[in-house]
């Protein structure tokens, strides 16, 4: 194996272990821990050697896309769900007021109309 073979396979070594890392921290990390790890398992096709042996065609060149060693997760993807102790989290129904404010407003506009007419300008 060559010194570029070599640095190749310490950076994907370096990409992995921080991919594992993120997906044992959990939250963003670990959403990002699975293209990190097929980003490795990519960046060890790219050794010199390898890329000199499919040019003369001595390795295979007819993987599919993405077939890479598979990776799963190392940590639970869900955990158990709190229990809710509101049956209902939000307030009023939003329909509800949105039609009370409307109401309201007929009514203000009214009254402000039946006093003007109290007071004509005339």
């Amino acid at each position: 194996m060559s010194k570029a073979d070599q640095v190749i396979d310490r950076a994907a070594d370096r990409i992995r272990d921080f991919a594992d890392r993120a997906a044992a921290e959990g939250g963003l990390g670990a959403k990002l821990a699975e293209p990190l790890a097929e980003d490795a398992a990519f960046i060890r096709k790219l050794k010199p050697s390898l890329i000199a042996a499919r040019a003369r065609g001595e390795a295979p060149t007819d993987q599919p896309a993405g077939s890479g060693a598979p990776t799963g997760p190392t940590t639970p993807q869900l955990g158990s769900r709190p229990k809710n102790t509101k049956s209902s989290a939000g307030g009023p129904n939003p329909f509800l007021v949105v039609g009370a404010a409307l109401v309201a407003g007929i009514v203000f506009a009214k009254l402000i109309d039946w006093r003007g007419h109290a007071h004509p300008r005339d």
